[in-house]
């Protein structure tokens, strides 16, 4: 998630801890609204752990298929 967080800091030009607010908050936000198998994986790929490989047909199976 440090990736993410340093990311998002220097792309919008925010401090380090306003971009880890956000992205903590995009985080859970997605983690509430996606199904189960599909949230779980964000942690882990965030963690680096995980692939995100899959993880883009699976959302687009949830949005119903719109790209």
């Amino acid at each position: 998630m440090d990736d993410l967080v340093n990311r998002v800091s220097s792309q919008v030009g925010m401090s380090g801890d306003m971009a880890e607010q956000a992205v903590s908050i995009v985080v859970n936000y997605l983690k509430q609204k996606l199904p189960g198998p599909v949230a779980g994986q964000i942690d882990d790929v965030l963690a680096g752990q995980g692939s995100s490989q899959g993880m883009g047909e699976k959302i687009k199976d949830v949005f119903g298929g719109r790209e």
